[in-house]
């Protein structure tokens, strides 16, 4: 991995479509070292779509995306990886037939301390003191995991990049109550620890807890940002983005 400090993460006009579809309009974020910033707004506002892009699945039509002085336009994914910006993706996206262990060592292959293998079984304890479930999974294939325990494993997995920057896409989707809380529990200590997050998130009140700030986001375009506690109070975002969410 290349030796990148963290560094601010900065999105200028941004403009992404599928062919004549426009799915995010020109919208510009920022995300500080230490931040965590939620993107919130309903199904198809283009949350997912900004973080597909950020982490190079998806090419802008048009703005630019950089990582302190770095450009991250126009490159491939596994160069972003590299410079520590990992992806959590929605739907988890795990490999079934691999074990639990097998599926948190991918994680570190972009690593340049991959083959320490200190390194690598400190950063699964640390993964295991998040989600102990996965360690007493360990040996157990991804595919056989409850809909929960692979939402762990695929942030665990995140992890073991040693993330300097951390995007998690929808990670309470589908979840119980109760596993929502543990997701949440265990995002509130990645923050205390100082990992950086952008965070797309379609239970608006549970995002605007944990976050520093927010961007709204409506088809396409940012139509309210701050201070998470200042959108957690506004009438508006109550109306349209709070009431009925536990």
């Amino acid at each position: 991995m290349r030796d990148t400090p963290p560094a601010t993460l900065t999105l200028d006009r941004l403009e992404v479509a599928y062919g004549a579809i426009a799915a995010v309009k020109g919208i510009s974020i920022e995300v500080a070292p230490g931040e965590l910033v939620a993107l919130v707004g309903s199904n198809g506002a283009g949350k997912s779509t900004t973080l597909r892009t950020v982490s190079g699945l998806i090419r802008p039509r048009a703005g630019t995306i950089r990582y302190g002085d770095i450009d991250l336009t126009r490159l491939a994914p596994h160069d972003i990886v590299g410079l520590g910006i990992c992806h959590a993706p929605e739907g988890r996206q795990i490999f079934s037939s691999l074990s639990v262990r097998e599926n948190l060592l991918l994680g570190a292959v972009r690593r340049g301390d991959r083959r320490d293998q200190g390194a690598i079984t400190g950063d699964l304890d640390r993964v295991f003191a998040y989600f102990p479930i996965l360690a007493e999974r360990i040996g157990q294939s991804g595919g056989t995991l409850s809909g929960g325990e692979q939402q762990m494993l695929s942030i665990g997995r995140a992890l073991m990049a040693r993330p300097r920057l951390l995007l998690m896409d929808e990670p309470s989707l589908g979840l119980a109550p109760v596993l929502v809380d543990r997701i949440f529990a265990v995002i509130a200590q990645l923050k205390f620890a100082g990992t950086t997050i952008l965070l797309v998130e379609q239970n608006a009140r549970k995002a605007l807890q944990v976050a520093d700030r927010a961007y709204v986001l409506e088809t396409g375009r940012i139509v309210l940002s701050g201070p998470a506690a200042d959108l957690a109070a506004n009438p508006d975002v109550e109306r349209a983005y709070l009431g009925g969410v536990a």
